[in-house]
């Protein structure tokens, strides 16, 4: 059992950890117009009898801060978009314009951009918990090569170790994306 591949296995489950929650982050509406608002919602498309994502159905553009633009591919499906955006419950209602669907996004009250600061806060305690999980894995790895003679207990603590502090680097990352994505919301 490479000590090396232990590190590098649990490095690749935290980097996943936040990722994940970065991605989380972008999801979130804050008054600014982003693709992420809208490229993973499911459309269900009525004429073909599937569901697909937004984004492999349709251009999605930001013009400007207010706005989104969704361009789909076949024209046909214009009406199960605009009904898919609507029924995602974002607060955003699409407005079919010739050949594509103009999304204004709304300026968010003082009070939902508190609600979004603590949706917020929970996703970074998921995506800490996913961290901690990928350190949980990485050292029952190094633990169980200990039981079986492969790692010795002088390896056991070094790996613990930098297992440690790669969870506090990662965590990090991840208050540091917190703090971001709460200025962006209250606009300070």
């Amino acid at each position: 059992m490479d000590i090396k591949k232990i590190i590098s296995d649990g490095t690749l489950g935290m980097k996943k950890a936040v990722e994940w929650t970065v991605n989380e982050f972008n999801s979130l509406h804050t008054g600014k117009a982003s693709p992420q608002m809208v490229e993973n919602i499911q459309v269900h498309i009525e004429s073909y009898g599937m569901t697909q994502r937004l984004k492999d159905m349709a251009a999605i553009t930001t013009p400007d801060a207010r706005s989104i633009v969704v361009q789909p591919f076949d024209k046909a499906v214009m009406d199960d978009i605009r009904k898919a955006i609507q029924s995602a419950n974002i607060g955003i209602n699409p407005v079919p314009q010739g050949n594509f669907l103009r999304c204004p996004v709304p300026e968010l009250s003082g009070e939902r951009r508190q609600e979004m600061v603590k949706v917020s806060h929970r996703m970074a305690e998921e995506g800490k918990v996913r961290l901690r999980n990928a350190r949980r894995d990485a050292l029952e790895i190094a633990k169980k090569g200990n039981k079986d003679k492969v790692v010795t207990d002088d390896d056991l603590k070094r790996i613990e170790k930098e297992i440690q502090t790669l969870t506090d680097t990662w965590s990090k990352e991840i208050d540091k994306a917190l703090k971001t994505k709460e200025s962006e919301l209250t606009g300070n």
